[in-house]
């Protein structure tokens, strides 16, 4: 498969690249991935995600583009699903229950 095509979007496949590649991050740099890197590693992602969308709105320093915000979208998804596996959360169950409970209201 060429690297121009789109990879399914299962949620546990994405889970599962974000897992592979977090692995070999943490043993490249001896990371310990506890409870303050996940959490610290979102943070950092979403503040990278306000970045990346000012600089395109023009209201950052420096020039932005869709490719880095897109990037940073793609980084910030990658750790909230890190996250969720760490903690045991299939997050597409969570968000169903969560949200989908909105869509059961309005529909009764």
């Amino acid at each position: 498969m060429e690297q121009e095509e789109v990879m399914d979007t299962q949620l546990s496949d994405l889970t599962d690249l974000a897992r592979r590649i977090s692995d070999i991050y943490a043993e490249r740099f001896g990371v310990d991935r506890d409870a303050t890197w996940y959490l610290g590693k979102m943070t950092e992602e979403l503040g990278e995600v306000t970045s990346a969308y000012l600089k395109l709105a023009g209201q950052g320093r420096g020039m932005g583009s869709r490719a880095d915000l897109e990037d940073e979208v793609a980084d910030l998804l990658g750790f909230v699903l890190l996250f969720a596996d760490w903690q045991g959360i299939d997050p597409a169950k969570a968000l169903q229950r969560k949200w989908g409970r909105y869509l059961e209201a309005q529909e009764a």
